[in-house]
């Protein structure tokens, strides 16, 4: 993984602290986003609560859960950018446990 510079981590830092504070609605915004961008990976949820629609995928709590652990995940990785080896091993491995369940890389790129 490239390295990051001191001021790069300093504004990943800046911008996590102000973002990391309301975790979930944040989280809300991301996958709103990422719903309007690729509206397939609403197939991915399937939960008690049906994900056949944003709002109802929104207000599901075993969405918000992931929602949470999402936001946690990110929080953790921004507490990891002095340690780039082990960051990118963690990312790689929860990549490949989304592309087990159908996650596609191009969703996010």
């Amino acid at each position: 993984m490239e390295k990051l510079s001191s001021k790069d981590k300093e504004l990943i830092r800046d911008s996590w602290e102000s973002l990391g504070k309301n975790k979930v609605p944040h989280g809300i915004v991301l996958f709103t986003r990422l719903f309007e961008l690729d509206p397939a990976l609403l197939n991915l949820f399937d939960y008690k609560t049906k994900c056949g629609v944003v709002p109802e995928c929104l207000s599901s709590p075993e969405f918000l859960d992931h929602v949470t652990k999402v936001m946690l995940v990110i929080d953790a990785a921004v507490n990891q950018l002095d340690d780039l080896d082990s960051l990118d091993d963690f990312l790689l491995n929860l990549g490949k446990k989304h592309q087990a369940v159908g996650v596609k890389t191009q969703s996010f790129a």
